[in-house]
């Protein structure tokens, strides 16, 4: 990402590729060539290769639940898979984004600081698109938000980040909040250029539109859970679920767990006429006999058979037989 062009620089390679001043050829000829990255010594990388991996299985998670979710709220296929996960400046970060933008500020509570959520315009105008009941058509020519468009995205946004608690609850449990959309990423200068920061970046697919979007995690947010941000604690944390003390509490849960039963002593039909004729004392024949079993049902599922009686001078029923799972 530290080779990343700004929209006017991407817009000035496309006039010079247009005009002829440019050779696509000599492109392809550097990609051939081993890449060099330059290596700063004085302001060491803070986000070593085990944090990379652990936020790549967290944001992983995270694209599978958005997709679940966009696919349902938009009533479209969506599909949101993630791209990359790198540390770089925050100064590389913004010098990347276009104008305008949908920035997301979002209080990551109860970190300390604030991390974006970047949208790229084109799935921007896309989403608003179908939330309003089109095809999910981006836009032409690229302007500015509304205030309606701008309503519409935060409460779009505030729902993706109720989804985000689940991926991190392994890590530490987070609760983050909107705080408000920036549509101009000079307004969005929430640290130093210098700071550094992971960059997880997302393709987003709703229908025919494709696009990015970007979640910038500040190094300063997240350095309280350093520690737990490696993929050896995420693993013995997953493994841990399992133990014999979370066993006994889903049985707990599942022990006190409020399910029907009921008890079907027989069936039988009747025309509309007599059914508004009945009076008390009037006895209806059923299709079962006073030998037969009495159907005993645990919700929908057939579960027990039963002879009914009386217990302490109330209708009961007793159970005789318990139905195994290849009976059913």
């Amino acid at each position: 990402m530290g080779d990343i062009l700004s929209q006017n620089e991407i817009d000035n390679l496309l006039q010079q590729l247009s005009a002829g001043e440019l050779d696509v050829r000599e492109f392809a000829k550097e990609s051939n060539e081993k890449k060099v990255r330059v290596h700063d010594f004085r302001r060491p990388s803070k986000f070593a290769k085990d944090h990379i991996r652990t936020l790549q299985i967290i944001n992983e998670n995270y694209a599978r639940l958005l997709t679940n979710f966009l696919s349902g709220y938009l009533r479209t296929l969506v599909q949101v898979d993630v791209l990359t996960v790198q540390a770089m400046q925050y100064s590389e970060f913004t010098n990347s984004i276009a104008n305008p933008a949908v920035l997301g500020i979002v209080d990551f509570n109860p970190l300390p600081g604030s991390i974006i959520m970047e949208i790229n315009p084109s799935i921007a105008y896309s989403l608003i698109d179908r939330i309003l009941g089109g095809r999910g058509m981006g836009v032409e020519r690229v302007r500015g938000f509304t205030e309606i468009e701008i309503a519409i995205l935060m409460r779009l946004i505030s729902q993706m980040l109720g989804l985000m608690r689940e991926p991190w609850e392994n890590v530490t449990a987070i609760r983050p909040v909107l705080d408000r959309i920036e549509t101009n990423p000079q307004f969005a200068q929430l640290m130093s250029p210098n700071e550094m920061v992971a960059l997880i970046t997302f393709t987003a697919k709703i229908g025919e539109m494709e696009g990015l979007l970007n979640l910038c995690i500040p190094h300063m947010t997240v350095e309280p859970i350093m520690a737990k941000l490696s993929t050896r604690l995420w693993f013995s944390l997953i493994e841990r679920e399992s133990t014999q003390e979370s066993k006994q509490a889903i049985s707990l849960k599942i022990e006190e767990t409020k399910v029907p039963v009921k008890a079907i002593l027989g069936k039988t039909s009747i025309s509309v006429q007599d059914f508004l004729m009945l009076q008390q004392g009037d006895v209806l024949t059923l299709n079962t006999s006073v030998e037969d079993k009495v159907e005993i049902y645990v919700g929908e599922i057939l579960k027990f058979y039963g002879k009914p009686g009386a217990r302490n001078k109330r209708l009961a029923v007793k159970i005789t037989d318990v139905i195994k799972e290849e009976e059913e």
